[in-house]
C-alpha cells in the first residue's frame, strides 16, 4: 500500500520540464512494483487459505492509479513536448504575474493553433 501511495504522491514532486520525466517514469515503475507485490500478496493469501490482507487489495488499487497516471503524463509529454517546453522556459523567466499570463496565453494559443480550440460547444 505505501508503494502504491509514494507512487500517487511522487508524481507532485516535478520541479522542472525534464526532471518531471524521471519523476514520472520512477512512478510508473514504483506503481507497478507496488501492483504486483500486492497481487503476489493476494495470490499467496489465496493458497494458504487465509484472508485477503486488505494492504495487499489497496497496493493493488493504489498502484495501478499510480500506473495510469504515471502512463498518461508521459503521453501528454510526449505529445505536448514542444509545447510544454516552450511554456516552462517562457515560465522560468518570467517575473510579473503579467508575464506569467502571457506565458499562459502563448500556451494556450500554440496549442488552439495546432489543434483546435479547446472550448466547450454547447
Amino acid at each position: 500500500m505505501a508503494l502504491g501511495l509514494l507512487s500517487l504522491l511522487a508524481l507532485f514532486l516535478a520541479s522542472g520540464l525534464r526532471h518531471a520525466v524521471y519523476v514520472v517514469v520512477a512512478t510508473l515503475v514504483i506503481g507497478a512494483l507496488a501492483a504486483w507485490l500486492g497481487g503476489t500478496a493476494v495470490s499467496r493469501a489465496r493458497k494458504g487459505r487465509t484472508r485477503r490482507p486488505g494492504g495487499a487489495v489497496a497496493g493493488i488499487v493504489l498502484g495501478l492509479l499510480g500506473l495510469a497516471f504515471s502512463g498518461l503524463t508521459l503521453i501528454v509529454f510526449a505529445l505536448f513536448w514542444n509545447q510544454l517546453s516552450t511554456y516552462w522556459n517562457c515560465t522560468s523567466g518570467a517575473n510579473t504575474v503579467t508575464a506569467q499570463q502571457s506565458c499562459q496565453h502563448q500556451l494556450s494559443r500554440t496549442l488552439s493553433n495546432e489543434f483546435g480550440p479547446f472550448s466547450a460547444k454547447g
